[in-house]
């Protein structure tokens, strides 16, 4: 492990100050149907903490008097063992907060998108011109510009869809053997014609990623809603909810390969 690498690890890894007072996990949770362990809700009230009384970014979650650009957000946390057999956590959020990628206590994501100078921001832009030229020529109407307009569309559905895969090419992820696979080949093997949008955001991944890439054994996790639901969802502020299976189900099934896992209640006692 590099020198930058455990560097970077300290700063996200949050340690417990009485871990010998719990009984450490046998087998790691089952992402998709789950009671949190207890040091999962040690971990969750502790991070619950940091988002009530953090000053260093803004972020409105719908739980103030502020109705403007309200967007409740999932996190995620989980339980982990150093090298150094220290117990404590790391914190994750799904997408962006804030605005932003990057913020103290939460581990960095995968593909790091808006990254100043990165192609995806000169990818948006070049999308933006092609936009804003159909809707010139669209607007003059003129016989003579409906195969430009065609032509343009054309290349702009090429150019988004070379953007998509340049983005799905970013995203790889670890398990605990150090296998490395990436986001196509993890999704064409579960029958996907193309990744979902979104595919590797969600908070999971990156706390698993973050995870091997500092040689921390993965405990136990739990996912929690923080603020107000989007009408189109149903979650509730600060209750827990299973990883989703659509954006989540195959990077998790190659992430926790190998490791030791409790069974889906709804299996148990089954044969």
């Amino acid at each position: 492990m590099s020198t930058s690498l455990t560097a970077i690890s300290e700063d996200y890894f949050t340690p417990f100050e009485h871990a010998e007072r719990y009984v450490l996990p046998e087998k790691f949770t089952f992402p998709f149907n789950y009671k949190p362990h207890p040091l999962s809700l040690l971990a969750v009230s502790m991070l619950q903490v940091h988002l009530e009384t953090q000053q260093e970014w803004a972020h409105n979650f719908g739980l103030s008097d502020d109705p403007e650009n309200i967007i409740g957000k999932m996190f995620g946390v989980l339980v982990v063992e150093t090298e150094q057999r220290k117990i404590g956590y790391l914190a994750a959020f799904s997408g962006k907060l804030a605005r932003g990628n990057h913020h103290a206590r939460f581990v960095p994501p995968i593909f790091d998108g808006v990254a100043e100078g990165g192609f995806l921001n000169a990818g948006m832009t070049e999308l933006s011109r092609i936009n804003e030229a159909i809707r010139v020529l669209e607007f003059d109407r003129r016989e003579a510009f409906e195969t430009k307009v065609r032509n343009l569309k054309a290349i702009r559905k090429g150019h988004s869809l070379s953007l998509q895969n340049a983005i799905f090419d970013q995203y790889s992820f670890l398990n605990q053997a150090g296998t490395r696979k990436s986001l196509r080949d993890i999704f064409a093997e579960a029958s996907y014609k193309n990744p979902p949008a979104g595919a590797g955001e969600c908070a999971a991944p990156k706390l698993l990623q973050h995870a091997f890439l500092n040689k921390m054994k993965p405990l136990a996790m739990a996912e929690f809603w923080w603020g107000m639901s989007p009408k189109s969802a149903f979650w509730k502020h600060g209750q827990f909810y299973p990883a989703c299976q659509e954006k989540c189900a195959p990077i998790l099934d190659h992430m926790l390969a190998g490791i030791a896992m409790q069974a889906n209640p709804e299996h148990s006692g089954t044969i």
